[in-house]
């Protein structure tokens, strides 16, 4: 599609300017004044265009089980959300496009989707998620979360003896299942990326991890995964390798300027230096942080450092949102209260930096994605100022991050196609997207994990409850 975005604000180094933005392929060609209209007119009075985000960590298929969920830190919660997770292709498909809607609708043009897979169904899975991506337009990178390790390995030993079932596939099918994705799937040219996105040091043996490496090696794929999220998981770090997760990955070689990380919540100054050192990107995650008793994780730090650091929503049932924009904004303003030097909090600006540029740059895209520049791909959300909670007018990004902005994204566009128009999705029909989730679930209230029950004894002991 071409198109011409006529008379809209833009964000310069020394505040805003009134320009045109003029699109050919798919890529902007010219910022500037007056430019000669080619192709479709688009008004851009009163509106503020701005770089797509990209929601650099999510579950999509955790959407089934938002606002319920109990009050429990991550290794309980996964227990419960599991034991009530069974999943079909369907549920994937409607939690995939509902993830894309509500992450478009807050500014996000990309998605990292750590995808949870259904249990002798994986590629399935895959194919079902990568087809709502591919009918809503998003741009997606999925990331199919793998484990070679049973869920009671997450939780630390405390020095007593412990036992695990074997993990159901092999270490080795899991990796073949990981590379007949990538033949099938990985296609960044069409805007559908794959990962390879081990879920952690807590559940994965380094045999997977090195194996992870192999294939992002040798089929140029990034890499994705959680670290240290949890104390529980800086504990079990110790217990498995005597040093922390970040130094043990380090050494195994998976860390690197196209690794994206979630969480890292629990790291050292050691730590974050040798993120610092290999460019990892750190995904910030801070409603599911809070939400999860997890901890805030030092990001200030980690920017002060050099560290890469962008955001995330992570998954519906451990936020219970896909919005964006109330992700940027908890994880801005969160941190004035972790250090009181108030020249090093976040501003606006940067923390949409963060959450634009700061995303594409981990996902090897920041020479195509993340800054309105010519060159670059027209991954594009025009807000409207003239929305009641833009307003009265002040800074503009300062009311879209410090705001409460509902309803604000006029219009989004990914790699030049048009998706939301006039704040409406355009290539999928929302009515029966909404019934679809409604038909396919019930009002639920109180519920019990057998699970839980057998292990939460043993982790309130080891973590000293």
């Amino acid at each position: 599609m071409n198109f011409n975005i006529q008379n809209v604000l833009i964000a310069v180094e020394d505040g805003y300017a009134k320009v045109d933005v003029q699109v050919l392929d798919g890529t902007i060609v010219a910022i500037a004044p007056s430019l000669d209209v080619v192709g479709t007119l688009i008004n851009g009075d009163n509106k503020l265009l701005l770089p797509g985000f990209v929601n650099a960590h999510t579950h999509s298929s955790e959407m089934w089980q938002r606002g319920i969920m109990s009050n429990f830190p991550l290794e309980l919660w996964l227990a419960e959300m599991y034991d009530f997770a069974p999943l079909d292709p369907e549920k994937v498909y409607l939690s995939a496009l509902g993830t894309a809607v509500e992450t478009l609708l807050s500014g996000g043009t990309s998605v990292v989707d750590h995808l949870v897979l259904i249990p002798g169904k994986e590629l399935e899975t895959i194919a079902t998620a990568v087809r709502a991506y591919r009918e809503i337009g998003i741009r997606a990178f999925v990331a199919p979360l793998i484990q070679d390790e049973s869920l009671t390995a997450g939780i630390p030993s405390g020095g007593t003896s412990q036992t695990h079932d074997p993990y159901f596939l092999s270490t080795a099918t899991t990796l073949e299942l990981i590379e007949e994705a990538v033949r099938q799937f990985h296609r960044p040219d069409e805007g559908v990326s794959i990962l390879v996105a081990p879920t952690g040091i807590q559940l994965c043996s380094d045999t997977l991890f090195e194996g992870c490496i192999e294939l992002s090696d040798r089929y140029n794929l990034c890499r994705h995964s959680h670290l240290l999220e949890t104390k529980a998981q800086e504990k079990l770090a110790q217990e498995k390798y005597g040093c922390s997760g970040v130094e043990h990955l380090k050494q195994i070689g998976y860390l690197g300027e196209v690794t994206t990380l979630a969480h890292c919540v629990w790291l050292t100054d050691k730590d974050i230096a040798m993120l610092a050192e290999t460019k990892s990107t750190v995904v910030h995650n801070p409603l599911s942080n809070l939400r999860l008793g997890s901890g805030i994780a030092p990001i200030l730090k980690y920017r002060q450092a050099g560290v890469n650091v962008t955001f995330g929503c992570d998954g519906a049932s451990s936020n219970d949102s896909q919005d964006l924009l109330e992700a940027i904004k908890i994880g801005s303003i969160l941190h004035n209260v972790t250090d009181l030097d108030y020249r090093h909090w976040l501003t606006p600006r940067q923390a949409l930096e963060m959450a634009s540029l700061g995303g594409v740059k981990g996902l090897n895209m920041a020479d195509q994605l993340g800054s309105l520049s010519v060159g670059k791909k027209a991954d594009l959300v025009l807000y409207d100022l003239t929305n009641l909670s833009l307003l009265p007018r002040t800074d503009p990004i300062g009311l879209l991050v410090l705001g409460r902005p509902t309803n604000v994204v006029d219009s989004v566009w990914v790699n030049g196609k048009q998706i939301i128009a006039e704040g409406k999705v355009t290539t999928i029909n929302m009515d029966e997207l909404r019934y679809a989730l409604f038909n396919h679930s019930q009002w639920e209230t109180n519920r019990k994990s057998q699970t839980v029950s057998q292990i939460e004894a043993h982790y309130r002991t080891v973590m000293g409850f």
